[in-house]
């Protein structure tokens, strides 16, 4: 019985406590649960139909090489045109790929060019 009258008691489950700390293995204990390399690629492929584990490693803001026709290479364009709206859908995308598109748009297109730049989530549930 307590102080305040109300009787106690104990609900701890000593036996059960004793073989939780005696188990061992992956995620046990609340340990994070160890994936290999090849795990967390296959896993991302199956999320996302190509691979994130490697997109996820690329800089957002990476050189792209120019493989442009000789001929495109030396086009000119109207000076004044008008400026535009770039759409990009996307639906389950994985944050990388559609970070580094934006990142492309951006530092790809002339500024004064851009109107607005619109991500449109398609239903995405993940």
């Amino acid at each position: 019985m307590g102080r305040d009258g109300v009787r106690r008691k104990d609900w701890h489950d000593y036996e059960a406590i004793r073989r939780d700390a005696a188990r061992s293995g992956n995620g046990e204990q609340g340990k994070p649960f160890p994936l290999t390399d090849a795990d967390r690629v296959d896993q991302a492929y199956r999320e996302n139909g190509f691979n994130i584990y490697v997109s996820d490693r690329i800089s957002l803001n990476r050189s792209v090489a120019d493989i442009r026709h000789p001929n495109c290479k030396q086009k000119l364009y109207a000076e004044k045109l008008p400026n535009t709206s770039i759409i990009i859908p996307f639906h389950n995308e994985g944050w990388s790929s559609l970070l580094r598109t934006v990142h492309s748009v951006l530092n790809r297109s002339p500024p004064e060019l851009i109107a607005e730049v619109i991500l449109v989530d398609d239903f995405s549930d993940k």
